[in-house]
């Protein structure tokens, strides 16, 4: 038995196509929110996205697209649980698992804590490129060194810093601010982004590597575009400066993603909308790239 047939629920909502072809990408649902510190919630996030991707437009003309008439695999989501080590081995396991089949990965969230199981389960020599308004770098948060306000010094104490770059911060604390500036972080700042120099910041970024993992922290965007969110920040950047940055990425071979933080009971459908639409837009490249 594989660790998707023990731990997934098989409810799938996305509806794709009838045909028997090869499935161009798999989705997978992390219900986990047990970290989260402002608005509890996020764990119903990933059935809102499945919801608003079904619900939208993903015919994309500039790239001659048509998401209609392709097949997107749909696990459904993991076996819910609140204890943070049980979630991080579960999704390891299944994230390896589904690695090694070479098929772009869309991982909803949950909180952003899941990040540190599914980066890690892929090749080290993978850019990780995370959109967040917070570093989440704390040693711990609330008593837990694996949180979601501290994912990423987790995974930069385990595997390095070197193919990280961080986008949008514009929420931290000192201690966060001094572990990026000990370990060399890269980052496109907020004001970067406002002043027009993020998608070429990032292009030149991942000019360096092969293949690419994007983390979309949905609290990037200033809560007036992203409302329903666990931990909103105001005065935050742009949806249209988002996807000016998504667009950078037609080029690169993004291999994963996750969208994370989304809190349905606090959205008005803008949110989830948006993140439909990361999903929909980062499918159409990728499938762009290889017809």
């Amino acid at each position: 038995m594989s660790f998707i047939d023990l731990y997934m629920n098989n409810n799938p909502m996305i509806t794709s196509s009838d045909d028997d072809s090869e499935p161009i990408a798999t989705v997978f649902g992390i219900p986990f929110d047990a970290t989260h510190s402002y608005k509890p919630g996020c764990r119903f996030g990933p059935d809102a996205i499945r919801d608003s991707f079904n619900n939208i437009e993903i015919f994309h003309p500039e790239l001659q697209v048509d998401l209609e008439t392709v097949n997107i695999e749909d696990l459904g989501n993991t076996t819910h649980t609140v204890v943070s080590s049980e979630m991080v081995d579960m999704v390891k396991k299944i994230t390896t698992e589904l690695v090694a089949k070479q098929r772009q990965l869309f991982i909803l969230g949950g909180e952003h804590s899941i990040t540190y199981a599914t980066f890690t389960s892929f090749p080290k020599d993978t850019a990780y490129v995370v959109f967040d308004a917070h570093y989440d770098l704390r040693d711990e948060f609330a008593d837990s060194k694996l949180s979601h306000a501290s994912y990423l010094r987790r995974i930069v104490e385990e595997q390095g810093s070197e193919n990280i770059l961080h986008v949008g911060a514009r929420a931290f604390v000192k201690e966060e601010l001094e572990f990026l500036k000990e370990h060399n972080i890269k980052t496109i700042s907020d004001r970067e982004v406002r002043e027009g120099k993020g998608p070429e910041l990032l292009s030149t970024f991942l000019s360096s590597y092969d293949s690419v993992y994007t983390s979309y922290d949905l609290d990037v965007l200033d809560p007036a575009f992203a409302p329903g969110v666990g931990n909103p920040e105001a005065v935050g950047i742009t949806s249209r400066e988002l996807f000016d940055m998504i667009d950078s990425l037609k080029n690169s071979k993004v291999t994963g993603v996750d969208i994370v933080e989304l809190n349905p009971y606090h959205d008005n459908g803008a949110t989830a909308s948006l993140a439909a639409k990361i999903m929909s837009t980062l499918i159409a490249q990728n499938l762009s790239q290889n017809s």
